[in-house]
């Protein structure tokens, strides 16, 4: 019987999608430029998903926008504030336990 993982796929992603953005916006980017990005390095990510994560991140004062209206067509950008660089280490530390414990693990039930 195969068993369908994508909701278990989803559920990860959530919260690796907020690390992704919150690494990425270490320089000003606005939405289309990130999904570009991501998609350049193999992670599909959707507007309408990463669209509402941004608002929520920016609700939370993690991240700050502010529109380029120089251009023909005036843009949204992005930039991670002091405080989304505070949470940002705290969560790749998160991840890297995380990580070790997995690698950990693996390594242990590889050896039995």
């Amino acid at each position: 019987m195969t068993t369908d993982i994508s909701p278990f796929e989803t559920e990860m992603n959530r919260g690796f999608l907020q690390v992704l953005v919150l690494v990425l916006l270490e320089k000003n980017m606005y939405g289309y430029s990130m999904v570009k990005q991501l998609e350049n390095k193999g992670y599909e990510v959707e507007e309408n998903t990463l669209y509402p994560l941004l608002r929520r991140l920016e609700k939370k004062g993690l991240i700050k926008s502010k529109w380029d209206v120089s251009k023909d067509r005036p843009r949204k950008f992005y930039i991670i504030t002091k405080d989304g660089r505070a949470v940002r280490c705290q969560l790749l530390k998160i991840w890297q336990q995380q990580n070790d414990i997995l690698n950990h693990l693996l390594k242990e039930n590889k050896n039995v």
